[in-house]
């Protein structure tokens, strides 16, 4: 027998094993010196709790609500492009792995598993994450298709108008499939796991595009297409627009700053998560952590808050719901599990972080994850705004 899996570092560890280097390093890496990217996970280690005890620490739950639908505990699987890249099906894996545990997935725009696909392989709505592109009739297109999907919400990605330099995946030459550069098939050569696993799909290319977009057939013209395609003159007023061609409820993705959360407070969307891209972006940007308490301490009630960057462990969830988050969203962690072991690795992450969500909620007094607030944190100067 292997060695147990016990937290997300093991997974992370299998899956740099498991996934071509390409994959991995778009997962595991942040823009420009990538100070962001680590800052989202430090920033949480100086936050410290309140150990009680002689509390009666049974008939626990974490069960709760995110924008009305059930969770079996606060947390949301991120938009994460590319997952059929990490392991062969990815996307329609991870969907499985999520509505068997009961916490909603996002299925990303620049998925490889198209949103018909992964409809056909669940039954429980996931939600589907749009980015703003100049191509207005190709987004209402997704957006139909995300709705005949039964897609219960529309995640709308404000962060990415412009692609912030990431180093690993220009020197990778990032493509999906890989290019059949040399570089590439010596790689691929030390992973016969993925290989094997991958020769037996047709899953290989972005399928929500593919097929979809006129004149996007393979590899180059996708390439091209979307290089061009992302639009930095989004404004509000888009935003809008978005929300009146769905017509559900809406979720937008990419605040970091009081003065934009109180925009979209106003936007009628019913979520925004604090969120830098997990890095991805603007280096040098403060952590999702540390902006936590001004934004809600901004927008009060008017918006449910969550919070997403750098969470590999439940005690990390536990502390963006004791600073006031409603509910929170992580990628790495789950991409890692299903690089690492597939759909199993998934629920393997999924149950890790729940398992400690579960003990350190117990540990600081509580029993009834709705009721977590600041009063569980240590240092006076964190609790409140």
């Amino acid at each position: 027998m292997g060695t147990p899996v016990t937290c997300i570092e093991d997974l992370r560890v299998l899956a740099h094993k498991r996934v071509p280097r390409m994959f991995y390093e778009y997962v595991d890496t942040g823009s420009y010196t990538e100070s962001t990217y680590r800052a989202n996970a430090e920033d949480f280690q100086p936050i410290k709790f309140r150990q009680r005890v002689a509390v009666n620490m049974a008939d626990r739950s974490l069960r709760t609500q995110l924008i009305g639908e059930d969770v079996a505990m606060p947390v949301a699987l991120a938009p994460t492009g590319l997952v059929g890249m990490q392991h062969a099906d990815g996307e329609i894996l991870v969907a499985r792995a999520a509505e068997k545990f009961g916490v909603p997935f996002t299925l990303s725009t620049m998925s490889i598993c198209s949103i018909e696909d992964v409809a056909e392989h669940t039954s429980r709505p996931f939600w589907f994450q749009l980015y703003m592109m100049k191509d207005r009739e190709f987004m209402k297109s997704l957006i139909r298709r995300a709705r005949d999907a039964g897609c219960s919400a529309l995640v709308l990605t404000l962060d990415l108008q412009l692609h912030g330099q990431r180093h690993k995946d220009i020197k990778n030459g990032l493509s999906a499939p890989p290019k059949p550069t040399l570089r590439n098939w010596i790689n691929l050569a030390t992973k016969p796991r993925w290989c094997w696993k991958m020769l037996g799909t047709k899953r290989r290319y972005m399928g929500n595009i593919v097929g979809h977009v006129q004149g996007v057939s393979d590899m180059t013209s996708l390439s091209s297409w979307s290089a061009e395609q992302f639009d930095p003159t989004l404004t509000w007023d888009d935003v809008a627009w978005v929300r009146d061609q769905w017509g559900g409820k809406l979720i937008l993705k990419g605040i970091m700053d009081a003065e934009d959360a109180l925009l979209a407070a106003q936007s009628g969307a019913q979520a925004m998560v604090i969120s830098n891209h997990g890095g991805r972006q603007l280096d040098s940007a403060p952590s999702t952590i540390s902006v936590l308490p001004e934004i809600v301490q901004a927008v009060g009630d008017k918006i449910d808050v969550w919070v997403d960057g750098g969470m590999t462990t439940g005690q990390q969830v536990l502390k963006a719901l004791a600073l006031g988050a409603k509910g929170t969203m992580i990628s790495r962690a789950y991409v890692y599990g299903l690089g690492a072991m597939g759909e199993a690795g998934v629920t393997r992450a999924l149950e890790i972080i729940a398992k400690e969500l579960d003990v350190t909620m117990a540990f600081c007094g509580h029993t009834d994850i709705r009721k977590v607030n600041a009063d569980i944190l240590w240092k006076p100067s964190l609790r409140g705004g």
